[in-house]
């Protein structure tokens, strides 16, 4: 006969088994149920309790780098629609201006988004960040952002004077130190742009006085216009060794290295692994190619940015550093 007290010991064990058991199949089913991040991202969605969620999602169009920023929100939208929210893509146009961010910016207001992922590039911005923070709309800021600081939720991408350094670095290196390097940025009032230029500069004429800077020239981040500001600047110098794009249109500057017959006399160093790009350096024209996640960086912002409106889920950090890939054309071979 079992005593009373050993009886209550039986129970006591049996209880903790029984629950132990129910705890590990919850965990094994919760786990087998979790969302996964999307493909090419690194950020999972979570559940969303809140109701039908609006993202917009303002960008540029005006040259190649543009398009894995575009295929990002388009994923993003794709992967979101499973969480009864959408990503609407905002085409802000061809011709990039802190004027056209603030626009697109009231416009999305206008329309009762719940958030906002931009691209504001320029100095001239944070006030309607700010407007749209304070109003309740989270904006949160991917691949450049002006120099002001703003309340943005945070911001997700390079930084310019260190990859600008980097650059600089390498055509140190593949210059020997000396010699005439061409300096094409895309636009003078961009930030990013600007950091990019003076990361290489200032670490050039600290390092490599004898690499004698010609330029800068703006391009407007035109491929066409890098092509005319390439062969301006070979009938001025013809013993340029170098260009260095800052932004968009470097293989614009590649071409004008190839039909100038100066393939492997004069090299091209600029960002982004876009197929036009890579395709001069597979050909040697480019000799040094930086990436800066622009996929992912439209990605991950968009799924953080779900993350914050439906869960409260604040970013990592207010800046989310990317680190990029410099390629060669021993890669790309």
């Amino acid at each position: 006969m079992i005593n009373p007290l050993e009886e209550m010991n039986m129970i006591s064990k049996i209880t903790k088994l029984t629950a132990a058991a129910a705890f590990g199949l919850a965990s094994v089913f919760s786990a087998a149920n979790a969302a996964e991040a999307p493909k090419g991202g690194t950020v999972a969605a979570v559940e969303n309790t809140k109701g039908p969620i609006k993202i917009a999602f303002l960008s540029f169009q005006n040259n190649p780098f543009w398009t894995p920023v575009t295929e990002g929100a388009k994923a993003a939208n794709e992967y979101l629609k499973g969480f009864n929210a959408t990503v609407d893509f905002v085409d802000l146009g061809n011709e990039l201006s802190a004027e056209a961010v603030v626009a697109g910016i009231e416009g999305a207001l206008a329309k009762q988004y719940n958030g906002i992922v931009v691209v504001p590039i320029f100095d001239g911005t944070a006030r309607i960040i700010n407007e749209a923070t304070e109003a309740g709309v989270p904006v949160f800021n991917i691949v450049a952002e002006g120099a002001a600081p703003s309340e943005r939720l945070a911001f997700i991408g390079q930084d310019a004077t260190s990859a600008g350094e980097q650059i600089g670095k390498f055509i140190q290196e593949k210059m020997n130190g000396k010699g005439k390097l061409g300096v094409i940025t895309g636009y003078f009032g961009a930030t990013q742009h600007t950091q990019r230029m003076n990361g290489a500069v200032d670490y050039l004429k600290a390092n490599a006085p004898d690499i004698q800077i010609v330029g800068p020239f703006e391009n407007k981040d035109k491929a066409e216009e890098a092509y005319s500001l390439v062969q301006d600047m070979m009938t001025s110098n013809p013993d340029l060794s170098m260009v260095y794009v800052t932004a968009g249109g470097p293989f614009g500057a590649a071409k004008a290295v190839k039909d100038l017959g100066l393939t492997g006399k004069v090299g091209v160093v600029g960002f982004d692994h876009t197929p036009d790009n890579m395709q001069y350096l597979k050909t040697g024209e480019m000799v040094g190619l930086l990436d800066q996640a622009p996929y992912q960086q439209a990605l991950d912002a968009s799924v953080m940015l779900y993350n914050y409106l439906v869960a409260g889920i604040e970013p990592p950090a207010k800046v989310i550093p990317v680190v990029g890939n410099l390629l060669t054309p021993a890669d790309a071979k």
